[in-house]
């Protein structure tokens, strides 16, 4: 059966922050012409620190020399499989590139390719996630138009953010994944299988063995790791609930308002309050719906990209460490005096080199991505309080 492409097509800290940062919004010292302070509504807190966000996002534009465009996704159906291919379209200005511009199709796979080649050549550099591969349990819903519209968005994500990068955007992996109109020889040119499975026995082994002496910088930032994930993870899970016991409230408020309306039918004296009732329900239910898409299109999907950025800071910490285990391993054996000393100690002496690449590398990215987390999750808490605000004012505004 030969492939057929088919459009897709749509339808409709808690995170550690320094806390004198965290009050200043609330404490700007704005103040009337006459010197007198200004009230700090909970409106003007959000514009001022929206304006203070756009002023950001155009100063990052502004140094930027590469875009990169995820859309207009098509589904394409064979004899074995059905895939997404997205379209990829890049600008630049950048001279290792032979061209100011480029359109690929890209399918997941291949995403997931870039990315595994970003971490196999900078184990200790923050590779943003992507999402996850689809579970087999909504394989029924693989394709719909809100799936389809929620990966095309974290991909577009996902090569904005390598694209950002000082280092990973100068990956020759990169460079190919934009340009090159087919990916197959370039991925039968990575290490085989075997090789893989040799280096994962490898890091296990230095897993189990362990670490003699961990710099405490490291210790420091595992921790922080590790209570950043328990602290988004639990805003995830309890975001998700909101909005499912919102849809629920929705459901009942859509059955509950008609009523009203068939009561006024049948009650003369009281068809006004009860026709007012009606539409005040009427009214809460359309500004209910908009809060739960603002939710799910905007809050969540920041939570759960930072949910999986813990698990990408796990690893790299991990693999931080089978390079530090490595190399204790090495030299213990060179301080025994049972080995060849000689080519041992080469062999220790680049170890150590690995080690401090791998800590420098890690260190630069670390406060890299810290910055770009807290900006990332600022926008979205500031923009569902804009959203909060927006609907409890017009909740309680009279019909």
């Amino acid at each position: 059966m030969s492939g057929q492409t088919v459009p897709a097509d749509f339808s409709g800290h808690m995170l550690d922050l320094d806390e004198d940062e965290d009050l200043e919004v609330f404490s700007k010292n704005t103040s009337l012409a006459d010197g007198s302070p200004m009230p700090n509504s909970p409106s003007s807190m959000v514009n001022q620190y929206r304006l203070e966000e756009d002023e950001e996002e155009q100063q990052d534009a502004n140094a930027k020399d590469i875009f990169v465009t995820v859309d207009n996704p098509e589904s394409h159906v064979t004899a074995i499989e059905t895939f997404i291919m997205y379209r990829v379209l890049t600008k630049t200005t950048r001279s290792e590139f032979d061209s100011s511009e480029y359109e690929v199709r890209r399918r997941y796979q291949d995403f997931l390719w870039l990315r595994s080649r970003l971490e196999e050549n900078h184990p200790t550099l923050i590779v943003h996630p992507l999402p996850e591969k689809f579970v087999m349990k909504g394989m029924v819903e693989r394709f719909n138009d809100d799936f389809i519209e929620t990966r095309r968005r974290a991909l577009h994500r996902f090569l904005n953010k390598i694209s950002e990068h000082p280092i990973l955007s100068c990956s020759q992996h990169f460079r190919v994944f934009l340009t090159a109109q087919e990916l197959t020889s370039h991925k039968k040119q990575g290490p085989g299988f075997l090789s893989r499975m040799g280096e994962t026995v490898r890091a296990v082994a230095n897993s189990v063995r362990g670490l003699r002496s961990r710099p405490e910088e490291f210790t420091t930032m595992q921790e922080y790791v590790e209570d950043f994930s328990n602290k988004v993870c639990s805003v995830d899970k309890v975001t998700q609930r909101i909005i499912k016991e919102q849809r629920e409230y929705l459901d009942e408020m859509r059955q509950y308002g008609p009523t009203y309306t068939q009561w006024a039918g049948s009650e003369e004296e009281l068809a006004e309050p009860l026709k007012g009732v009606a539409g005040c329900v009427e009214r809460c239910s359309k500004e209910t719906e908009e809060q739960i898409h603002h939710l799910s299109e905007v809050l969540v999907p920041a939570l759960h990209e930072y949910v999986l950025c813990a698990e990408t800071l796990k690893a790299v910490m991990r693999r931080r460490d089978n390079i530090q285990a490595e190399f204790e391993a090495k030299n213990e054996a060179l301080a025994s005096r049972k080995v060849d000393q000689e080519a041992l100690q080469e062999e220790v002496d680049a170890l150590a080199d690995r080690v401090e690449l791998a800590n420098n590398a890690l260190k630069g990215d670390w406060s890299r991505w810290q910055s770009s987390m807290r900006t990332d999750l600022r926008s979205a808490f500031i923009s569902t309080a804009e959203k909060n605000v927006e609907y409890y004012e017009k909740g309680a505004r009279p019909s």
